[in-house]
């Protein structure tokens, strides 16, 4: 009796006390033992990094140079295109990210992010009043048309001729390929058409019509900044693919994630719902810390560095496992698989750890990105009548590095609906 009580008792945080998840809690993991060391060179010669220490030294670096997300590609296109005489922010290096940085920050402080809640309020409000007509829905669905439109509302992409933004946004990661620097393309004369494409009507449709707006009367977003600083229309194009893709796409594969395992663990749930906006904010980041949603960063290293002992020649490419680096145990402490929200962390350690990156190019949306969410899911998991249905498809985008979660569906009771 004693034994079978315990045995269904839930888990706890052996840090806080508070209701976790056991060592298995995460729900998109690849399968596959942890690496033994924290560098390793493989058959390509990419140098694949596992610690978290090493990756944030990498991160920090100013030795090396953004090579992920297509980066490397970007700057050969754009040393072959006299239009395109500004790299995008997520690409720049240098003095000149730097500056586009400070520049754009404004756009992502608190005091911005508070400027947008109302927004995004209403338009939780609106998807959740969906869910309640339909009575069942695919959350994924939901969380996309979340991500769009507040990305569409800070980058400025508001103008667009026709609806399907979010449409156009997605056909440039669904495709098939590797973002890997130097990894073999499938891609063939069909793919590179439809590729062209889709960028045109993102161009014609959401783009030129927002720059037009714009041009006519200023408003406060990255759009109307671009044109203030003098960018061409290529140019605002690519920052409002690579502001609006990280905006959309990964803010939707993180609710979608976090809603499934708040909706799978009644206490955490609870914990989460009737929290304060820390404690709720608590159990996203160490959610997102175990799901990631980017599993993979890459730089490319500018000089000769030495990681651990080991030796990377100048010119080398390095792949940092971000889900390896947040499973560390010499930073994340005891029972780093298991979900356990507000777990005590080394100074100058971010809750997430490296979900969002570090250095430089970390993440500027990441406050955004957590309150959005956080607005959307408390407005949901409100309802107790709301039930999952069924459980997700997971699988892997070799575009983003990342997870993708497709057909987790929800379902509220007459009762709510009523």
């Amino acid at each position: 009796m004693t034994s079978d009580f315990h045995a269904s008792e839930p888990a706890r945080c052996p840090f806080t006390g508070q209701s976790a998840e056991p060592a298995t809690a995460s729900r998109t993991r690849r399968p596959g033992p942890m690496p033994t060391g924290s560098v390793e060179r493989d058959a390509r010669g990419v140098y694949r990094i596992h610690s978290f220490q090493a990756a944030r030294d990498i991160l920090r670096s100013e030795d090396v140079r953004q090579a992920g997300f297509m980066a490397e590609a970007a700057g050969e296109m754009g040393s072959r295109t006299p239009l395109m005489t500004r790299m995008p922010v997520l690409f720049a290096e240098g003095e000149e990210h730097h500056d586009m940085r400070r520049a754009t920050a404004r756009y992502f402080t608190p005091a911005a992010v508070g400027a947008y809640q109302p927004m995004i309020a209403a338009l939780a409000d609106n998807l959740i009043a969906d869910l309640a007509g339909q009575g069942e829905i695919s959350l994924d669905d939901l969380s996309l048309r979340l991500g769009v439109n507040v990305a569409a509302q800070v980058v400025g992409l508001t103008s667009s001729r026709l609806p399907g933004l979010e449409k156009r946004i997605t056909a440039f990661v669904e495709g098939q390929g590797d973002s890997e620097p130097g990894a073999a393309q499938p891609q063939g004369r069909l793919d590179h058409f439809r590729q062209q494409a889709h960028l045109g009507l993102f161009y014609l449709l959401d783009v030129k019509p927002a720059i037009q707006a714009r041009r006519r009367s200023r408003r406060d977003d990255l759009i109307s900044y671009l044109v203030e600083r003098g960018y061409n229309d290529l140019e605002i194009m690519t920052e409002c693919l690579t502001y609006g893709t990280a905006g959309m796409v990964t803010t939707r594969e993180f609710i979608t994630v976090a809603a499934w395992h708040l909706l799978k663990n009644a206490e955490l749930r609870a914990d989460y719902v009737h929290g304060t906006e820390k404690q709720r904010h608590d159990i996203l980041h160490e959610i997102l810390r175990l799901e990631p949603v980017v599993n993979t960063l890459y730089r490319r290293a500018q000089a000769e560095l030495t990681v651990d002992g080991v030796t990377i020649p100048q010119g080398s490419l390095m792949a940092l496992n971000v889900q390896y680096a947040n499973l560390d145990p010499q930073t994340v402490g005891a029972d780093p698989g298991q979900l356990c929200p507000a777990r005590p962390l080394p100074r100058g350690v971010q809750p997430p750890v490296l979900s969002f990156g570090d250095g430089h190019h970390r993440c500027p949306g990441a406050f955004l990105a957590i309150r959005e969410s956080d607005i959307f899911l408390r407005r949901l998991l409100l309802w107790r009548d709301l039930e999952l249905v069924q459980e997700p498809q997971v699988s892997y985008n070799e575009v983003v590095k990342g997870f993708e979660l497709r057909g987790l569906r929800v379902r509220l009771g007459s009762r709510a609906r009523a």
